[in-house]
């Protein structure tokens, strides 16, 4: 009998790494849930699960991981659900941002001789610039050219380790190993803060003076800098992370609030040079990060050579194999 992944949560990371699982060949059985039937349909549809369950306890009862790619504002409630009905063994994944705020309720809920490790991917280069929402933004490439976040609380065992890098290398991306200090840190910075600058675009501009006329006008620029905001899984959870996150996001927002005045002293003073010099540089990194994106030089690709079919094979010995039997969860 193939070995279940349960991924909670259908929209496009959930989705996506159904579908890169199943066009890898993977030999797994894939269960879905999502408190949205509609969209546990529609990934059924698409290819992305084989199934799918109504009932959260009973969709994560068999399997050996549980992929938790689902709003932060619902990580928590989710834990606590799931947590009695995790057999001996599991490994839980989840994809959410404040990867400290959820290892700690990983810790506190998650039951002895189960096991968890933090997640957050990078997307294909390629759809960056993609409009689409939800099982409709799902890809099977969607991981690929990409780099995959991992934080293993201490102690986790080697391979469990293992396992979720070969989970993350099986999907198409390349696990880059970091803390949770470090994760949120940076996370903050490339995905929170744009979010939150959207935000206060919108705050600053939506039903103020002129907005009757200006809304008619708005275009690529406006929809592109606001779609940020609009990207995000919901305002709950952007209001939860950044006060989760407040001690990075506060230096963060700080910081570009320091380039705005810079940039409105520049066009206050009519210095067309100083100007002329913060927006060309402005031009240029963001070509260079595209390009550098596009690239992905950093990517070894000789190292992410995973065999599909034998994987689940893997997570048994992985999970279930003596090494485990017995053996109590090393967490801090």
């Amino acid at each position: 009998m193939p070995v279940q992944i349960t991924i909670i949560g259908l929209g496009q990371i959930g989705a996506s790494i159904g579908l890169a699982l199943k066009a890898r060949g993977a030999s797994l059985q894939i269960m879905g849930h999502d408190k949205d039937t509609r969209a546990a349909k529609a990934a059924q549809e698409a290819g992305a699960v084989d199934t799918y369950k109504y009932n959260l306890p009973d969709s994560v009862r068999d399997a050996r991981i549980v992929v938790l790619a689902l709003p932060f504002s619902e990580v928590r409630e989710t834990l606590e659900v799931i947590a009695p009905d995790l057999q001996e063994g599991t490994l839980v994944l989840d994809t959410a941002l404040s990867k400290g705020t959820v290892a700690a309720w990983a810790n506190e809920l998650i039951p002895q001789g189960r096991f968890y490790v933090g997640l957050f991917p990078a997307i294909h280069p390629d759809h960056l610039h993609g409009i689409e929402y939800g099982i409709q933004a799902a890809r099977a490439d969607l991981f690929e050219k990409g780099v995959m976040v991992v934080t293993a609380p201490y102690g986790t065992p080697e391979n469990v380790f293992k396992l979720t890098t070969d989970f993350i290398t099986l999907i198409g991306s390349l696990p880059l190993l970091m803390d949770t200090v470090e994760a949120d840190g940076l996370l903050g910075k490339v995905q929170v803060l744009p979010q939150l600058a959207a935000a206060a675009l919108l705050d600053a501009t939506l039903d103020q003076p002129g907005w009757q006329e200006g809304k008619k006008l708005a275009g690529r620029p406006y929809a592109t800098v606001t779609s940020g905001l609009a990207f995000h899984d919901d305002a709950v959870s952007l209001r939860e992370v950044a006060l989760e996150n407040r001690e990075n996001l506060v230096r963060l927002l700080n910081a570009y609030i320091t380039s705005l005045l810079q940039l409105r002293d520049d066009i206050e003073a009519g210095d067309r040079e100083a100007l002329g010099v913060r927006l060309e540089n402005s031009w240029n990194g963001r070509i260079r990060w595209f390009d550098e994106r596009a690239e992905a030089e950093w990517l070894n690709k000789e190292a992410q050579k995973i065999d599909a079919p034998s994987f689940g094979d893997r997570v048994n010995q992985m999970l279930f194999g003596s090494a485990f039997v017995g053996r109590p969860k090393d967490r801090k």
